[in-house]
């Protein structure tokens, strides 16, 4: 007599979020309310970086991990932006380089002090110009040290070195619309991008072609996102024709048909994913939600495994995901956040956490 297996074998079954208690968080900060699917917000193990309003041009705050609490307005910014800040990208291999993509179609580097900022910082370190239009993306190259890419709302992707200030691949004519997202591969080789015609490109960036491509990924009108996990297969997130939230696991050698497909609800947020390829776990926030919610992928149908969700009080507005290197491994914690709220407040950091 055989016994059918009831419950899936999971290690992440009991992953649960928990958020810091309020004296550990940053409060009366003004995150951007600029009209953007970006974060907003970005982290290391050593700073916390958050676009915020600012007046007469683009603007970004950068905290110290270590410095909670309520944040004074006059605390100084990173503002040599002459237009809103879209995008925010700290570099993998050096915890004081952050990069900036704004709406005065320029992407800029700059170099924040190991103590963090004492005045407001308007000089960058280099300022990449390029772009026709407003850049929406920026996004470091996760193995070579000095390459940038920045993706405008001219539909152009530009990698540049940084070191030199000069474009290395300039990649026009690939995408007919806006783009959403831009994610790179494990080793760098491609990168993947979602694009405004609803399409889902894989792109080698050397010979500047389309490696693959995916039409109507997700039927809705709504902006969608596109992954790259480590496998080299695909996670997108979109919207179904009735406009409800979807998710979706591509294979590369074959995107005719999705190897999973999961509804999630009928709200109106874009869904942002974030990976962690060590666990292959991914991890999906909204924009406008108060949830955070985490799916394991595994070589099994049906692929996408959803394992938790984590609840916070306040709807967010921007999330930052910690690298692991900022992680305390001796509380079991797999993942950090930090979630700036639409009410001023945050970012609170929930810990997923395994039991041990």
């Amino acid at each position: 007599m055989s016994f059918r297996k009831v419950v899936r074998q999971s290690k992440f079954r009991h992953v649960f979020g928990q958020a810091l208690r309020s004296e550990q968080c940053y409060d009366d900060i003004r995150v951007s309310r600029v009209t953007w699917d970006s974060t907003f917000c970005a982290v290391n193990p050593t700073f916390l970086a958050i676009i915020v309003e600012a007046s007469g041009g683009g603007a970004f705050l950068v905290l110290p991990l270590h410095k909670t609490g309520r944040i004074d307005k006059s605390y100084p910014t990173v503002c040599g932006h002459t237009g809103p800040v879209l995008d925010i990208d700290w570099c993998p291999h050096n915890d004081h380089v952050i990069a900036s993509g704004s709406e005065d179609c320029s992407v800029m580097v700059w170099q924040i002090p190991e103590q963090g900022l004492s005045q407001p910082l308007t000089e960058p370190v280099v300022v990449l110009e390029g772009h026709s239009k407003r850049v929406g993306i920026v996004s470091w190259h996760p193995t070579a040290r000095n390459v940038l890419l920045s993706a405008g709302c001219d539909n152009v992707v530009l990698i540049w070195n940084v070191g030199t200030a000069e474009e290395l691949y300039r990649l026009d004519g690939l995408h007919p619309d806006l783009i959403y997202s831009v994610s790179w591969s494990r080793d760098g080789a491609l990168f993947c991008t979602a694009c405004k015609d609803k399409s889902v490109r894989v792109i080698d960036p050397r010979r500047g072609t389309v490696v693959a491509e995916k039409e109507r990924a997700h039927e809705g009108a709504r902006p969608m996102r596109a992954i790259f996990l480590a496998d080299g297969k695909i996670f997108t997130t979109g919207f179904s024709r009735m406009s409800e939230r979807q998710l979706a696991l591509w294979d590369t050698d074959n995107l005719e048909e999705p190897m999973g497909l999961q509804e999630l609800d009928s709200s109106n947020g874009a869904l942002l994913p974030f990976y962690d390829p060590d666990t292959n776990v991914v991890y999906v926030c909204g924009k406008g939600d108060s949830s955070i919610r985490y799916f394991e992928i595994t070589e099994e149908p049906p692929y996408i495994h959803f394992l938790n969700t984590f609840t916070s009080k306040e709807p967010q507005r921007g999330m930052g995901w910690m690298p692991k290197r900022g992680l305390d491994v001796s509380k079991c914690e797999i993942a950090r956040w930090a979630l700036g709220g639409h009410d001023g407040g945050g970012p609170p950091c929930p810990y997923p956490i395994p039991p041990p």
